[in-house]
């Protein structure tokens, strides 16, 4: 079943995957399955560190060593959108840093930007905390409280209708906010680590999502190892890929 699941997944995304998208607003999804290291989704990729390919059981995936791994790319795939959801399929490791930015997108130059991250927590737990900023104005959301386990694949998403943040694990929705947040202009996107190469992500990454809308609850995925959280909503299927 997960092979079906992957495959049709891959062919929603296809046009994506196969060759590099300019920084203009784009009508579709776009869609970086993390299998090889010098190209994501048809751009060139510096590579920081030594992450690995590594096959695991939903498929290929970049391994990072929370220390030194990253890699880094002169794209924006949020230009021009004023609202957008940004998936990302990931396995948190036990034993990273305390605090660890998996994906980092920035506008040249500004500062403007959006960040998703990890927070550990006792007993091999993590929290998500995501980050918009745009000028003065900025938002941070996290939640202590909203623990899941490391060691397991999850689904974590950012998304921005236009007025109000709001970030997801597994399906359910976790915190929300209203930020004054515009399009981003052309820059660079870092997954592993922060673009200014601290706050080193430990774990391993499968694949990221970036859609110009903001999905709802109902939409987005759960993790294939997701428990079955009180907020969660329901899922016929668990995918190997978003």
């Amino acid at each position: 079943m997960w092979t079906a699941l992957l495959a049709m997944a891959l062919a929603i995304g296809a046009s994506q995957i196969g060759g590099a998208r300019p920084q203009s607003p784009q009508p579709g999804t776009i869609v970086w399955t993390l299998d090889r290291l010098d190209r994501v989704g048809g751009h060139a990729v510096t590579v920081l560190g030594a992450p690995r390919v590594v096959e695991t059981d939903i498929g290929p995936a970049v391994e990072f060593d929370g220390a030194r791994d990253g890699l880094q790319l002169d794209v924006n795939p949020l230009a021009g959108l004023d609202r957008f959801t940004i998936e990302v399929l990931f396995q948190p490791a036990a034993g990273g840093p305390e605090e660890q930015r998996f994906l980092h997108v920035e506008e040249a130059t500004t500062g403007n930007r959006a960040l998703l991250e990890t927070r550990m927590l006792p007993g091999d737990a993590w929290c998500l905390d995501t980050f918009l900023r745009y000028g003065d104005a900025s938002l941070p959301l996290l939640d202590r409280g909203a623990a899941h386990s490391a060691g397991r694949w999850h689904v974590v998403a950012l998304t921005f209708d236009g007025k109000t943040m709001a970030h997801y694990v597994d399906g359910a929705r976790e915190a929300a906010g209203e930020v004054a947040f515009r399009p981003l202009g052309p820059g660079r996107t870092s997954i592993g680590v922060r673009l200014n190469q601290v706050s080193w992500f430990k774990g391993r990454i499968r694949q990221v999502r970036f859609t110009p809308r903001a999905k709802e609850g109902r939409e987005l995925h759960a993790g294939p190892d997701a428990p079955s959280p009180r907020r969660m909503t329901p899922r016929s299927s668990t995918p190997t890929a978003l």
